[in-house]
């Protein structure tokens, strides 16, 4: 068994093949890395071939990445009144869990979706019966679908600690759900971070509600928009209003070594920010505020 410790990487592009998501990342020195296991913007993408995996395989042994998890489509909405749009959405995700299964990841990040104007206890429903029907389709799979704390744009579900708890709750393999906290997202759905008291109050409040033996990943984004602006706006390391002393706090805080943290901030081909935001990121460790 590893020892665990803080674990820092990025969202990598599979263009080229899934392998080529880990070259990246250890291109800008990741020790995990998240990936689309299929264009995101697409409701169909061809099959993963069995030499795309071997070579995935290959390349985790070969760069020690580790570990990679997957981020589920864009386009999927489990919380919609829209019975097309949810079968379809039931099918996409179902989909992504194949190939995360094929692949080896222990977990695909999923935004719960959003309810569309029927309301927060429809759209849980609907999330829920949702996710029972995937975990029936794929009975035995070891990969977990991990809810994502979400901004609360729009009619968004999941911006709030106890939403999360209700689809936990409501589903017959509860097992099977964790979830992903994402720094730039709680910060726009209300919970103060910036602060030692804000910060030790919200992981308070995760571990009452959720615990946070179901935390397993975690996304570093600054964000664009203010406290409680209910605004999905990411920003760099350190530019954005949660300012630096958030991800100090988070970096080295060690209930969080072993959990994978992943940036999802905007860059160019280079992958030029990746580098900078991780060096602003390991600038700050073991570092008191």
């Amino acid at each position: 068994m590893r020892e665990k410790k803080i674990l820092l990487g990025a969202h990598q592009s599979i263009a080229g093949g899934v392998a080529r998501a880990l070259e990246r990342g250890r291109s800008v020195g990741c020790d995990t890395v998240q990936i689309f296991v299929k264009s995101p913007n697409r409701w169909v993408s061809k099959p993963l071939t069995g030499q795309e995996v071997a070579d995935f395989r290959t390349a985790v042994g070969q760069t020690g990445i580790w570990p990679v998890f997957a981020h589920s489509l864009y386009l999927v909405n489990l919380a919609t009144p829209d019975d097309e749009l949810w079968h379809r959405s039931l099918d996409a995700l179902t989909d992504d869990l194949e190939r995360c299964e094929r692949l080896g990841l222990p977990g695909l990040v999923l935004h719960p979706g959003s309810h569309m104007g029927a309301g927060e206890e429809a759209g849980i429903a609907r999330i829920v019966a949702a996710l029972d029907q995937v975990h029936a389709r794929l009975p035995g799979y070891a990969v977990q679908v991990w809810l994502e704390v979400t901004a609360g744009q729009g009619d968004s579900l999941g911006h709030t600690f106890g939403q999360l708890r209700a689809m936990i709750d409501g589903v017959k393999q509860p097992e099977r759900l964790g979830i992903c906290f994402d720094t730039a997202h709680a910060f726009a759905a209300g919970y103060e971070l910036r602060t030692r008291q804000g910060y030790e109050a919200t992981w308070a409040e995760f571990d009452l509600v959720l615990g946070l033996d179901r935390l397993r990943a975690i996304h570093l984004n600054d964000s664009k928009k203010e406290l409680g602006s209910r605004v999905d706006r990411h920003d760099h390391i350190g530019q954005g209003l949660l300012g630096l002393e958030a991800f100090r706090f988070l970096v080295n805080d060690p209930r969080f070594y072993g959990i994978p943290m992943a940036l999802e901030t905007n860059k160019g081909p280079d992958l030029a920010e990746d580098r900078q935001n991780l060096a602003v990121l390991r600038s700050l460790i073991f570092q008191e505020p």
